[in-house]
């Protein structure tokens, strides 16, 4: 069966976001002022072959453990669904 991984990596909520800061900042110059707060992170789309949802979500989940977030500093969550 094909799937498709819809994944979102953030930074944790306790630490400083940077690029967060500095969109928020740019939201600021453009009179944004209503838009109080910007976290940036990344999102990733993994079209995978699997036997089943359990096995498809096995691997997503060591993807994302072992390559595609770092748990030190960010936080990840998946949605896994049939591909059409």
């Amino acid at each position: 069966m094909k799937f498709i991984a819809e994944i979102d990596v953030m930074p944790l909520r306790e630490l400083l976001d940077p690029q967060g800061k500095a969109v928020l900042h740019g939201f600021k110059n453009l009179h944004l002022e209503q838009i109080k707060d910007a976290r940036i992170g990344k999102h990733i789309t993994l079209s995978l072959e699997a036997d089943s949802i359990e096995s498809a979500t096995e691997n997503v989940e060591l993807a994302c453990k072992k390559l595609l977030a770092n748990p030190v500093i960010e936080y990840y969550e998946y949605q896994i669904h049939p591909a059409d």
